[in-house]
């Protein structure tokens, strides 16, 4: 199954979000549907919180409700998204079952109240979501409307509960085979942490000081695979009597708790959902770095956006709102890298519940409102893409990202607490979107031959099948940034002895890193070159490779600060300290020119944002968002779908999908 069975039965890309009927009456349902077709909504995601009205008992269920809502959307060319609604269990299972509540690691058992309360490992509640995914799909399966399926919502919830503890040594016999292996792994020789038997194993639960490393990351795999595992047993029991494409939505890009290229794999369709976290400009890179993810864990086949706020941009505290015009620019964003569609949460805002004041398609100030104008514009825009349906974005630039480095970083006792995982990831992508440059991103395992460029801003823990890999890489004539603290541990959080990184990558690096020197929280040091870094400094030795700056500051004054190194007929690149974001985009630009990498629309100016899809017959798209307040002259007029006339220019936060570019 692939999106494009999706594209195919909607005639065209996807519009639409979630919908939750129940929660209104029957007046509201038909100006429902006057104003989805006013709106052009052709996809509806059903269900998803709806566990209590479709199993009121255990044991039995009413779909009587719902039978008139699915036929309802049908006949009002409505398709539907039908979720199992396993991410809120209702309260008489919680009742029944108080064993399937989460515990927190440091012992507290959460109660009813909210949503996600439960133990993924407990099988009171794992059967449950079986039986109900079963019956629904036995129900619906065939049903004229059903696009999709939308298993749970937002998978991530932990529990570090008995069932869990079970769960946790079963998947440990399997990992490592014998308690001696395990001793070994997790280095329990230290602070007499040696176990005897497999019941004294248990999770990172709260405790005196700091976690075991290993434990702690070996932990975050399990919960990994667990989370799989469970959504795998829905789709299974859905797939019994249902032909069309599984999913689930996975939240991107900070939830740390899923391993998502394993969990990608699993699904028909990659579905995604996106929440900016800054406002203005920012939020339109965000737009990007997640649809880039999106896109690459989908690994070349179309994905589609699965939630996005139409005014939510969640800053701290406080919610704050889009500007005119970005519910179309955002959207325009997503499926400008490779989205078959847009959707939202929800459809209409909800007058009570815990997300009163989440925003929606149809606000509480209803359709005589700018946001539902701004809906259906963007509405009917989507509706004017449709030969966009399967195309798909290249890139000639690969950031790297592993779920093991980013759990390892989460890890007790590291040398700085201010090591983060997806800051650097996101500031390499940011760099790249502001220098014109569409990006994939990949594991370090991965084939990456067919980038010019490779990035490596975040792997503290590295495999030595990476190592080697990126080695082979830069042999081949491929050109790799690595950046500070990477390659220091092993896939067991075992320091890398004799300097870091593992052999191999300081081989293509022609590096030995020897020490590392954390700085002050205030510390801001200068190297030879003008530029200027912060968090991190290193001492290291060249081994092959030529020093381009130096530090000059304390005892490292002198030193090495960043290096390249010419290996084969590729050539490594290391940078060992974190530089200010001017210094780091003028770096990167510097990279991209030695990869040969040119923007993806030259001569447009910063703020003006070029994504180029391409159709297997060899037809193209440009697509093109003006996130400034100028107008953008255009270097020659070409046919924009959106407005179906030749246009030159693009007013300010304007937006064109050119044929043909």
């Amino acid at each position: 199954m692939t999106t494009r069975s999706i594209t195919d039965r909607l005639g065209g890309l996807a519009f639409g979000g979630d919908y939750n009927p129940e929660q209104w009456d029957e007046p509201i349902w038909k100006e429902d549907d006057d104003l989805m077709r006013r709106a052009r909504v052709n996809l509806a995601t059903v269900g998803v919180f709806s566990w209590a009205l479709l199993e009121p008992e255990e044991g039995r269920y009413d779909f009587t409700w719902l039978d008139a809502h699915i036929d309802r959307l049908h006949a009002n060319g409505v398709a539907v998204d039908l979720a199992t609604p396993t991410a809120s269990p209702p309260p008489w299972f919680t009742l029944a079952h108080p064993d399937a509540l989460a515990v927190r690691a440091d012992g507290t058992r959460l109660v009813h109240g909210s949503r996600d309360t439960y133990c993924l490992a407990s099988p009171a509640y794992r059967g449950a979501a079986r039986r109900i995914a079963f019956a629904l799909a036995e129900r619906y399966g065939d049903h004229p409307a059903l696009a999709l399926w939308h298993v749970h919502n937002e998978y991530g919830t932990l529990c570090w509960c008995d069932h869990a503890a079970a769960a946790f040594r079963v998947w440990l016999r399997a990992r490592h085979g014998s308690l001696d292996a395990l001793n070994e792994a997790w280095g329990t020789a230290f602070w007499s942490q040696r176990y005897t038997s497999w019941e004294q194993v248990l999770p990172p639960r709260a405790t005196q000081y700091h976690k075991n490393p290993g434990q702690t990351v070996d932990f975050h795999r399990f919960w990994g695979d667990e989370i799989i595992s469970a959504y795998c047993e829905q789709r299974d029991a859905i797939r019994v009597h249902s032909d069309r494409p599984v999913t689930t939505n996975l939240m991107l890009p900070y939830y740390l708790r899923l391993n998502l290229w394993a969990f990608a794999r699993e699904l028909d369709v990659v579905t995604s959902d996106q929440y900016p976290s800054e406002p203005g400009l920012d939020a339109c890179a965000h737009v990007a770095f997640y649809a880039d993810r999106s896109r690459s864990l989908a690994g070349g086949r179309p994905w589609l956006l699965m939630e996005q706020g139409t005014s939510t941009l969640y800053d701290g505290e406080q919610v704050l709102g889009k500007e005119p015009g970005e519910i179309l620019r955002h959207s325009l964003g997503h499926i400008a890298r490779g989205s078959e569609g847009a959707l939202f949460f929800q459809w209409r805002q909800s007058r009570a519940g815990a997300e009163t004041w989440h925003s929606a398609m149809l606000p509480h100030a209803g359709p005589d409102s700018r946001i539902f104008r701004e809906v259906t514009r963007t509405g009917e825009a989507v509706a004017r893409l449709g030969e966009l349906a399967g195309s798909t974005v290249t890139a000639p630039v690969a950031v790297l990202d592993d779920p093991d480095a980013m759990w390892a970083l989460e890890a007790d006792g590291l040398p700085s607490a201010r090591l983060d995982y997806h800051a650097p990831l996101a500031g390499a992508h940011r760099a790249l979107w502001d220098a014109g440059v569409t990006a994939d991103f990949a594991h370090p395992e991965h084939e990456l031959s067919g980038y010019r460029l490779v990035i490596a801003p975040s792997l503290f823990l590295q495999s030595d099948k990476a190592a080697e890999n990126l080695r082979r890489y830069v042999e081949g004539g491929g050109t790799l940034l690595v950046q500070h603290a990477s390659g220091f541990v092993d896939d067991r959080m075992h320091a890398r002895l004799g300097g870091y990184p593992a052999g191999p990558l300081r081989e293509a690096l022609g590096i030995r890193v020897e020490e590392h020197r954390p700085l002050r929280t205030d510390e801001r040091i200068t190297l030879s070159d003008g530029s200027h870094g912060t968090l991190w400094s290193e001492s290291l030795r060249t081994e092959g490779a030529e020093a381009l700056a130096t530090y000059t500051h304390g005892m490292l004054t002198g030193s090495p600060a960043l290096t390249r190194h010419r290996s084969g007929s590729g050539q490594g690149w290391y940078l060992s300290t974190r530089l200010n974001d001017a210094d780091y985009a003028a770096l990167v630009g510097r990279l991209l020119k030695e990869a040969g990498v040119e923007p993806e629309a030259p001569g447009l100016p910063a703020g003006v944002e070029a994504v180029t899809r391409h159709a297997p017959d060899g037809r193209r798209w440009q697509v093109l968002l003006n996130h400034t307040s100028e107008t953008v002259s255009l270097p020659e007029p070409a046919h924009d779908l959106l407005t179906d006339v030749p246009v030159h220019e693009l007013p300010p936060g304007g937006c064109a999908v050119l044929r043909g570019h």
